[in-house]
């Protein structure tokens, strides 16, 4: 299966080298080029792409407005987005991830690893960027990117967590980790098959696209407490 492609970033000369690193790919190709969100927006419904390559800061609708307006389109449910940014450490990767992004990478990135982002999340799987630390993500979710502590209102989380059951509850803690479902078999002694199901079920219960909000969610319902290493 051939994972379509959109690119979104208004440098042009961007665009054209990372199209002619996609399009190198057996298994990818690009059906779109978007120099702004709102038209990222558009090409993803209408080009049917499975990834969209969104980069943060654009003129007019920026990368993370056009990213809530996918996550927020049910017909678009199927779309994944993968954050560009030129700085990592910067309060925008958890503005992404809690707009719906299904992670982030720098722009600096290895052309290996945005080949494997792209096929990371067109997978489902959420992408927390390999140069970033997990106890990064851990602070700037806690501290909503601004510095100040993000509010945990438990009983906006209480009821989705309580649907869960106490399996499931304990996978969502060590995704909420970073643990893969590999990582977390070993851990629990059962198969990945098993966890990928108690993943998928957490996921439908909490409404969560997809493995990159079930961090967020982890996260903002206190449910993971993060760790400044």
């Amino acid at each position: 299966m051939t994972i379509r492609v959109l690119l979104a970033d208004d440098q042009a000369l961007l665009r054209s080298a990372f199209r002619v690193l996609v399009d190198s790919e057996p298994d990818m190709e690009v059906v779109g080029e978007a120099a702004d969100g709102a038209e990222a927006v558009a090409l993803a419904r209408s080009r049917r792409a499975d990834v969209v390559l969104m980069d943060i800061r654009m003129p007019g609708t920026d990368g993370l407005a056009a990213t809530r307006l996918i996550s927020e389109d049910p017909d678009l449910a199927g779309v994944r987005v993968v954050m560009l940014t030129t700085f990592e450490v910067d309060e925008y990767v958890v503005q992404a991830l809690r707009a719906g992004a299904s992670g982030f990478l720098g722009k600096g990135a290895e052309p290996d690893e945005l080949l494997n982002a792209i096929r990371i999340a067109a997978a489902g799987e959420a992408l927390l960027s390999p140069v970033a630390t997990k106890g990064l993500i851990a602070t700037f979710l806690a501290q909503g990117g601004h510095g100040e502590p993000a509010p945990r209102d438990g009983g906006v989380y209480a009821e989705r967590l309580a649907a869960l059951t106490v399996r499931e509850r304990e996978v969502l803690v060590l995704v909420g980790g970073g643990h893969s479902n590999d990582e977390i078999a070993e851990r629990l002694e059962v198969s990945p098959l098993t966890v990928k199901t108690h993943v998928n079920r957490a996921m439908a219960k909490l409404g969560a696209r997809d493995r990159a909000q079930l961090v967020v969610t982890a996260y903002e319902s206190g449910l993971v407490r993060p760790r400044v290493e």
